[in-house]
């Protein structure tokens, strides 16, 4: 544990936005871990919550280029979204509209809803504001409960 935490102290600032722009863009990782050990490790909790928040939006931001530009060779081959996740995703993001923006942030369906964002041609600025305010209460919630436990 102690040479992880000296690792982070080095690079752990680096180190969580290249997994939270990671985690919502081609690679199935999760950033969680990471926030709670640097919350748990007293780094400073709002740079946490903000670097994990810009980096996740940042990756969101790409997946939804891809699907406005609509290469469906990297949706399905290297993001790993199925047909029947997008389906999912247009299905939620025409039953539920913008809201569904604000929980893009959801294993299974978050990446999805992305890309079908794009897809749609959604408009840029509100689909900024939207996942960002999903990502980063997510963050503020994850480092909540980590500093309180």
């Amino acid at each position: 544990m102690v040479d992880i935490m000296l690792l982070l102290n080095d690079y752990g600032y680096v180190s969580l936005f290249i997994t939270s722009f990671l985690a919502s863009t081609i690679l199935p990782l999760g950033s969680e871990g990471l926030v709670i050990l640097m919350v748990l490790g007293n780094f400073n909790i709002h740079t946490v919550v903000l670097v994990a928040s810009v980096a996740n939006f940042l990756g969101s931001c790409t997946s939804y280029y891809i699907g406005s530009t609509g290469r469906n060779l990297l949706i399905s081959k290297y993001m790993r979204i199925s047909d029947e996740q997008l389906k999912r995703a247009e299905n939620c993001f025409r039953k539920y509209g913008t809201l569904s923006l604000l929980f893009t942030w959801l294993p299974g369906i978050g990446d999805a809803i992305t890309v079908v964002a794009g897809l749609l041609r959604y408009k840029f600025i509100n689909f900024a504001i939207l996942v960002f305010v999903g990502k980063f209460f997510r963050y503020a919630a994850i480092a909540y409960f980590a500093s309180h436990f």
